[in-house]
């Protein structure tokens, strides 16, 4: 099992260099290529009478947007370093729309956690859970201020499901150069779950795996999986989205929707 191209979403918000940085030392990691990404749309404009004005109101945002993808790729050129082979894609294209799409050509896709205290990412930001249902890869979310990844020791987020199955399978380059994987059941169905058979299936592939049941959480599950992983010092969750498309809207179950939005470490998440 391994990771050959790792893709990161670039927009030019405040934890944009972080990100990169993160993805690069992955990638160094794994000695894969990173692909930079970004897109931005032309915002519609608003009914101009005067043909030559919206003409020129036009030319003054394309021009912007073009600057703007710009000044995201010396970002991420600047940022990702030599150490690793690089190339950008970008385009006039919705962000979300156009990063689901190139995802087709990586093994993982790192980006940014948007969450209440985040900050606005602008117009290239990509919602991390609205990927998850597009791309079909698993998604790193990279929280704000976090540079690098140890991977060292690794939490599981485990329940009985396709999600979290998943999950497991995509996280296997981590969980295989990890020292150990700390497979985790929360809530009162924690001694139902099967978590034995998860940690034996990690060992088959040289995996040091304990299994841990917190059957009575103090907090949220969100909260409570930061929690373990903190008192263990793990800086990577792995665990399963569990949400569905509505129309425009994506819902998402507690856990993942927490996670999504103030997750302080690292999390790997399939969906």
């Amino acid at each position: 099992m391994r990771i050959s191209t790792i893709m990161v979403s670039l927009d030019l918000g405040a934890a944009a260099a972080d990100r990169v940085q993160l993805a690069a030392g992955i990638a160094a990691r794994f000695e894969a290529r990173l692909i930079g990404v970004a897109a931005r749309l032309v915002p519609a404009l608003l009914s101009v009478g005067d043909a030559r004005e919206a003409e020129r109101l036009y030319e003054i945002e394309d021009r912007r947007a073009y600057e703007q993808l710009a000044e995201a790729r010396a970002l991420f050129e600047r940022e990702a370093g030599t150490a690793v082979g690089t190339s950008w894609r970008a385009a006039l294209a919705p962000p979300l729309a156009y990063l689901a799409e190139q995802a087709r050509s990586a093994d993982l896709v790192v980006v940014g956690r948007y969450g209440p205290a985040d900050g606005d990412p602008g117009l290239m930001g990509v919602l991390a859970g609205a990927l998850l249902m597009e791309a079909g890869r698993p998604v790193l979310v990279a929280p704000p201020g976090i540079e690098r990844l140890s991977a060292r020791r690794v939490v599981v987020a485990w329940m009985d499901t396709r999600e979290a199955r998943r999950a497991v399978h995509d996280a296997l380059p981590f969980l295989a150069a990890a020292a150990e994987a700390l497979v985790v059941a929360v809530g009162p169905d924690a001694h139902h779950d099967g978590i034995e058979d998860v940690a034996q299936y990690l060992s088959g592939y040289g995996v040091a795996a304990t299994a841990h049941r917190l059957p009575t959480p103090a907090l949220g599950v969100a909260d409570e999986l930061v929690a373990f992983a903190r008192r263990e010092e793990a800086d990577l969750i792995v665990m399963g989205a569990y949400g569905h498309a509505r129309l425009r809207e994506w819902i998402f179950g507690g856990a993942t929707r927490d996670m999504l939005r103030t997750t302080p470490l690292c999390c790997l998440m399939s969906h």
